[in-house]
């Protein structure tokens, strides 16, 4: 089905089959691709005031949220400022949003396919024709997983038009007082959208916008306990399934597994440790005499405390970003395992294309170390690793961690940071901690709490989605272009075996490490202190 129109935009598009690119141009396309997109989305939202399909006549949008939204769309991590049903119009958050969910999402899968291509390459500078894997990535992965997703969810609930909003009459009417005058309230406004198409993407790209302020927590996003299920299962089922290509491509499936099990062995415990911590509840709330009620506060009473806390873990553990709870309201050592995940480079499944990738960076680096200890030839899938390599992996360790650290201290210690936090103490300095990794690993999600759409929030959080998706991604195929100029060297006696279990134990050893280390004291700062503050005043 797919054929003809792929046929069709090779040919419109100047697009030859045969070409090939090495890493500088490759990297070129990608970011002309993503600053086209990043343009297009800025002026479409500054703009929707005089465009069609606004309904409601929403104005544009002011120029600091709109650059924060199209940073934050353009570089897959859908960090919101704002709220969709009352400020974005209908065409704002179709031809703009949920249009970059596709290509954001397929921008990193050429990624992850360029350097996957590498370790089959030999004495070559070919990664392959970026615009030929971006049109198949869209094609062939996203748009038909999308159309289908996007059926079912219709069928479940999940609202799909260009209406108007409905004016509903309250049965109960509700009263209230401003400035002493009583007044009544006797209708709701409901919003209406085009919103199975954009969260279908949303879940199945890694992107997590979602289409109202509550994201997956609101009815017409996830109405039943169904919707949940298969949406927690979208969020995670291309991630997982990279890991099969990755094999598939590199002729060498036990790899694949390896990355698959390694990561399913960080993701269980996670998913464990935040069911166990929910269920126990609440100390202060526990204090009350209400013995073995669970932490249901921000939680949507249908989904309860397990449905709620998988999904928080799926979605930190990708790059989703998507919430059907307020995380905020989620205990300290449950937000504990949501900020590890993120903190270790979300490599535990990732996004779609950049959770291969990044899980690859942590194995090469994992692999050099391997052979200085044992004193055999750092090797991966018969390509050496050598200074060049462990160059860019080391700026990859030093410099995003560094992006967090430097950002959160700003905005802990200036009153630019702290005057836009909801809460004081340890919860406090978790929501800027939390704020700047969910911008670092282009996720998206939020703690809540903190006023994201105030001018610092907006442009440092810009800066920060910016550096780590790009610099991410130039020393990703800086690396692939000198893996692919290398011969293929056969495995010999020397060669050190990396689809062994020991090696599988050393690279956990190695990611717990990596984050442990750079972000030990922050974490001890914010959600460990917060957690001891809290079981030591009610919990004895």
């Amino acid at each position: 089905v797919a054929a003809p129109i792929e046929k069709f935009l090779y040919k419109h598009c100047k697009i030859t089959k045969d070409e090939g690119m090495n890493w500088k141009q490759y990297l070129a396309a990608f970011l002309y691709l993503n600053l086209f997109g990043l343009l297009l989305t800025y002026f479409l939202q500054r703009l929707q005031g005089y465009l069609p399909l606004n309904p409601q006549s929403f104005p544009g949008i002011d120029p600091y949220i709109a650059f924060n939204t199209a940073v934050s769309f353009v570089t897959n991590t859908n960090w919101q400022v704002y709220s969709g049903e009352t400020s974005m119009s209908y065409l704002t958050q179709s031809m703009a949003l949920t249009v970059q969910n596709f290509l954001s999402a397929a921008s990193s899968l050429c990624i992850m396919v360029a350097l996957i291509r590498s370790f089959v390459q030999q004495e070559s500078e070919n990664l392959g024709n970026f615009w030929i894997d971006f049109v198949r990535s869209i094609l062939y992965i996203l748009l038909p997983l999308s159309l289908i997703f996007s059926v079912i969810l219709m069928s479940q609930g999940v609202i799909q038009n260009y209406k108007p909003y409905q004016k509903a009459q309250l049965i109960n009417k509700l009263y209230y007082k401003d400035q002493n005058v009583e007044k009544t309230i006797t209708e709701q406004t409901i919003p209406m959208g085009p919103v199975a198409s954009q969260v279908a993407i949303k879940q199945l790209g890694s992107n997590g916008g979602g289409f109202f302020n509550t994201n997956s927590a609101h009815p017409f996003e996830n109405p039943t306990r169904l919707t949940n299920l298969l949406e927690m299962i979208a969020i995670i089922l291309i991630p997982a399934a990279l890991c099969y290509t990755f094999g598939f491509m590199v002729n060498n499936k036990r790899a694949g597994w390896m990355i698959l099990i390694s990561m399913l062995l960080v993701f269980i415990p996670c998913v464990l440790c935040a069911i166990y911590t929910e269920k126990i509840g609440n100390p202060a709330i526990i204090s009350l005499g209400t013995e073995g009620v669970a932490n249901l506060e921000g939680k949507d009473l249908r989904l309860g405390v397990v449905n709620s806390s998988i999904w928080a873990t799926a979605t930190t553990a990708t790059s989703n970003g998507s919430v059907n709870s307020m995380l905020s309201s989620h205990l300290p050592l449950s937000a504990l395992s949501y900020m590890v995940l993120m903190h270790i480079g979300e490599i535990i499944f990732g996004g779609v294309g950049c959770g291969i990738y990044g899980m690859l960076t942590m194995i090469l680096l994992a692999v050099f170390i391997a052979g200085l200890m044992v004193g055999r030839t750092p090797e991966y899938l018969g390509k050496k690793i050598e200074p060049f390599e462990m160059k860019m992996l080391a700026l990859i360790v030093l410099v995003l961690p560094l992006i967090v650290l430097i950002f959160s201290a700003w905005a802990a210690v200036t009153p630019m940071g702290t005057e836009n936090l909801g809460n004081p103490g340890a919860h406090g300095f978790s929501e800027i901690l939390y704020a700047f990794t969910s911008m670092r690993n282009n996720n998206g999600s939020s703690f809540a709490g903190i006023n994201a759409a105030a001018d610092f929030y907006s442009l440092s959080g810009s800066l920060v989605m910016l550096i780590s998706r790009y610099w991410l991604a130039i020393a990703v195929l800086a690396v692939a272009g000198s893996l692919a100029r290398k011969k293929i060297i056969p495995p010999n006696s020397g060669t050190l075996s990396t689809n062994s279990i020991t090696f599988l134990i050393f690279l956990l050893g190695i990611i717990v490490i990596v984050g442990a280390l750079s972000f030990f004291p922050m974490l001890a700062l914010g959600p460990i202190v917060e957690h001891l503050m809290l079981w030591g005043a009610y919990g004895g």
